[in-house]
């Protein structure tokens, strides 16, 4: 088992955590963490791309000279790429980029980034991040608390409501539950601040 220390709100340490061993202990696989950013920001990709070929472009129905005796090679149309305001040849169509990936090199690659983390003790774990309304004000003054400056991703359950909307508004912050933990915002982020609670149902999914 890892173990790492367990906070409080306040900042003040609170003894510490077994972490599943399995999920934030092994040893990362770069290239399963390669292929599941690639495959994550592709699917970001709209695809609405487009251009229009010579059977879109408007114009040129009729033949622009006869075909013999003008000395010139004949043409069909003024709509052809080769004139100015013609079709675009070979040019971007709409498409989608979403491409499979085996749910396991998945998993393997959240649990790479989550252990990597951990290894580099980026890592926080505090018991619980509650407010009694949502205050952005008393958000920043929890994550000055557990001195977190840098870019983080803070990870809360489903019940912290208002925890998730103090949070949202800050610069450098991004608040998610455990099902909006994916392996682009863990690998973004410079440090990891998750509730006791959150990490229980992060390991059940991951287990």
């Amino acid at each position: 088992m890892t173990s790492v220390a367990l906070f409080k709100q306040d900042g003040s340490q609170n003894g510490t955590i077994e972490l599943n061993a399995d999920i934030f202990g092994i040893e990362p696989n770069e290239n399963a963490e390669y292929e599941a950013i690639l495959r994550q920001r592709a699917s970001m990709r709209q695809g609405t791309h487009a251009v229009k070929n010579r059977s879109a472009v408007r114009g040129g129905g009729k033949k622009p000279w006869r075909q013999k005796g003008t000395g010139r090679a004949r043409q069909g149309s003024i709509r052809a790429p080769q004139f100015r305001g013609g079709g675009i040849v070979f040019g971007p169509t709409p498409r989608s980029y979403n491409f499979n990936l085996p749910r396991k090199v998945r998993q393997l690659a959240i649990k790479s980034a989550l252990s990597q983390k951990v290894a580099d003790e980026k890592f926080v774990v505090v018991e619980s991040i509650n407010f009694d309304a949502p205050k952005t004000k008393e958000f920043a003054s929890v994550m000055n608390n557990l001195k977190v400056s840098e870019k983080v991703l803070v990870v809360v359950s489903d019940e912290d409501k208002n925890a998730a909307l103090s949070g949202r508004n800050l610069v450098n912050t991004t608040v998610v539950t455990p099902a909006g933990v994916n392996i682009l915002n863990v690998v973004d982020s410079q440090k990891i601040v998750i509730t006791k609670s959150a990490l229980s149902q992060v390991e059940e999914v991951l287990a």
